[in-house]
Order: C-alpha cells, then structure tokens, then sequence
C-alpha cells in the first residue's frame, strides 16, 4: 500500500496545485490543506462506506520526501546569493534587515505573553519574522514588478531575513533538542555556530572546488554532483546537531558563482518544486485541524499585530533605499506574506517532540498556529500585493505632503 499512498499524495498535490494556481494564488496553502484533508485526523476519523478508515499515513518516504523539501528549497536560495553583490550592497541592505528586525521582537513579546516562556516564544518570533522568499518572489515575477526599482529592498530585506534565520534556525534546534535548558544546549549552539562559521568560509574560499566538481558538459553528471553535495553535507549537518536547512543554504551559496550554476538551476528546479510539494503536504498530514479551535485566537491576534508591523518596516526599507512613498508602500505590503521558512521552524517544535525533548502537546499548538498563520499571511500577503495601488494613492495623499506624486511607481 505503501506505493499507493504516495501515488495519492501525488495525485493530490498536482489536482489543488491547479486549482490554485487558477484561482490566482500561491500553491502553498493548497498543498497543506490537500494534506490536512487526506490525513488521519480528517479523512482518517470518516467511516467510508465499502472501505471503512482510509487515509494517507504519514510513512517513511512521504517523511524522508519533506526533509529533502526544505534541503532543496534551501539549496536553491542559498543559489540566488552572490556574495560578493551582496557586500558590495551591504550599506541599505543592512539597514533595511536590521529595521525588519522589530518584527522578530514583536513576535518574542507576542509569544512569551501567551506562552509565558521562553523557548516557545522563541519559535513563535521565527514563525511571524521571516518572511515567505518563494512566494514573493513568484508574486513580483506574476505582477512584473521583478524589474522595478521595489524589488531591490523587498530581495535585500528576503537576503537579510534568510542570512538572520540561518543562525536562528541552528540555534533553535539546539534548544529544542536540549529540552530547553538554555545552559545544557550551550555546546550544541556552539558546534552550530562553529558549522555555520566553516560553511562560511567554504563559501568565501570554497568555489574553485565546487567549480571543479560541476565542471562537465554532462548535465546527468552535474546534477547528480550538485545533489550529492547538498544532500550529503545537509545529513552530516544533521548528524551533529546542526540544521539541514542551513547547510543546504550555504551549500547553495558555495555553488552560485560557478559557471554550472544556471544549469544546476535548471536541472533541479523540478526537483525542488516535487520534494517542496511533498513537503508542505506533509505539514498538513502531521497538523490536526481540531488544534485550530484552540489557536485561532492566537493566530487572529498574530495576524492583527504583524501585518501592520510588517508594512511599516517594508516601508521603511523602501524609504531605506530612497524609495518614493508608493514603491515604499508596495515594499510594504509584499513583505507582509509568511509561507515556507515559518513552516520549517514549525518543524523544529515537531522533531523536538519526536525526540522526546519538547512537550508534544506544546509542539502540536506550535504547528497548528504556524500552518493557521501561514495560510492567512500567504493569501492575504499575496491579495495585498495584487490589490496594492488603493494603499498607494492613500499612503501618498497621507506621507507624500512634499508634492511627490510617486509617478515613477510603473507597473
């Protein structure tokens, strides 16, 4: 049965990834709900008729097919780095992350007032951060907003987010697995650190290497080079305690300025879109939709927080890249959607729970509210950015009192 349930889950995501993707709107909350309905805790409490209890179990495969979700989706981000672009536009970007950075205390305010801990407001800070790279990305590309001047500090804010929740990610799993105690992870937060210190360095003096591991005309050759570097570097992560979301990230960053890096990208790029798919559909099957109930105030609350706090720092990242008062605005908006990189935290919780050094019970409220917010931040993050221009002529006739009248705003 075993093949046949993936053979579900496939058919599954590729019927509500159309319907999505019809309807206008990003695949991600398609795919967790796909999940959340063919899983034990939906289609597994019906009585079929004929058949009786059937469900999609969550086995070793679907599993497996997640962690290599957030390896390939790591990998592929670490890919759109060049590091060398990047310092050369430190200055903004810099200011525009560190401005982006309230968020992160407002989500650690937000969830030691509910939770009234530390660890567990920790994860909830990550969840309301971090912002969603893949479907922003999507959403400036669909409105063609890619070659307009409020990319620049949307992508500059994404890169700072994405470089912040790398060290974030490796020290909340060395937490969550040390049960908490803040001064028993120490080691492990160290170890992670030192790991993350020596991907850097790969990264910084690595690339003659990598260069020379793709360097063939055989693209069956550079993909399977490029896959077993990333996937075995992820798993000796994981063997010592370190997260494989961020060394696939810097393994990403470690091939980028290779001449095969465009052709890795578009080799693996399908790759990446099925096991991501496996992924958050996965984060639907393990997610029980009775926990809503008990988390929707908290989700209501967060999103009622955070959705203003994450249009005033996009729009002072704009302004942060002297922008004018409506690209600022759209800065603004798109940075409000929330989607994979919430999840992956989320998931932090559910393996410390598997590990036996998170409370279950803790760790499944955690999941609910992240998949609870991420669904709301994705579709209203996206509707905001395809709605955008009411916002803009408002935030100009409101902040624009110079005479500016934000023409420049094409697209």
């Amino acid at each position: 049965m075993a093949l046949l349930d993936v053979g579900v889950m496939f058919v599954a995501v590729a019927a509500a990834g159309a319907l999505a993707n019809r309807l206008g709107q990003s695949v991600i909350p398609a795919y967790i709900l796909v999940g959340m309905l063919l899983g034990e805790y939906v289609l597994g409490r019906l009585a079929l008729p004929v058949i009786g209890t059937a469900y999609v179990p969550e086995t070793e495969f679907i599993s497996l097919g997640a962690e290599l979700g957030i390896v390939f989706l790591l990998f592929f981000l670490g890919l759109e780095f060049n590091l060398d672009r990047l310092l050369a536009r430190r200055g903004p970007i810099g200011t525009a992350g560190t401005i982006d950075l309230a968020n992160f205390g407002v989500g650690l305010v937000l969830g030691w007032l509910v939770f009234g801990a530390f660890l567990p407001a920790f994860l909830i800070a990550g969840i309301v951060y971090i912002s969603s790279s893949a479907v922003i990305t999507k959403s400036l590309i669909d409105l063609g907003w890619i070659a307009n001047d409020e990319a620049e500090p949307m992508l500059g804010t994404l890169v700072y987010e994405d470089l912040f929740i790398a060290v974030y990610l490796s020290v909340a799993s060395a937490l969550v697995l040390g049960g908490g105690d803040v001064a028993a992870a120490a080691v492990d937060v160290g170890i992670a650190l030192g790991f993350i210190a020596a991907l850097f360095a790969v990264v910084r003096f690595g690339t003659p290497l990598f260069d020379r591991l793709v360097a063939t005309d055989n693209r069956e050759f550079v993909a399977l080079r490029a896959v077993a570097a990333v996937v075995f570097l992820a798993g000796a992560a994981l063997a010592l305690g370190v997260s494989e979301a961020v060394a696939a990230f810097f393994v990403g960053m470690a091939f980028a300025p290779t001449e095969q890096a465009h052709t890795i990208e578009t080799i693996l790029e399908p790759v990446r879109d099925l096991f991501a798919a496996v992924f958050f559909f996965w984060i639907g099957l393990v997610t029980d939709p009775a926990l809503f109930a008990d988390v929707a105030a908290l989700v209501a609350l967060a999103v009622v927080v955070t959705t203003p706090t994450k249009v005033v720092t996009g729009y002072l990242a704009g302004r942060a890249f002297d922008l004018d008062v409506r690209r600022s605005t759209r800065v603004g908006l798109g940075m409000t959607t929330r989607g994979e990189f919430s999840l992956i935290i989320a998931t932090v919780a559910v393996t410390g729970a598997n590990a036996g050094s998170f409370d279950p019970a803790l760790a499944g409220t955690i999941n609910a509210f992240a998949v609870g917010y991420v669904l709301v931040m994705a579709v209203l993050g996206t509707t905001l950015m395809g709605y955008s221009a009411p916002f803009e002529s408002i935030a100009t006739s409101w902040l624009d009192r110079g005479g500016a009248d934000g023409s420049g705003a094409s697209g």
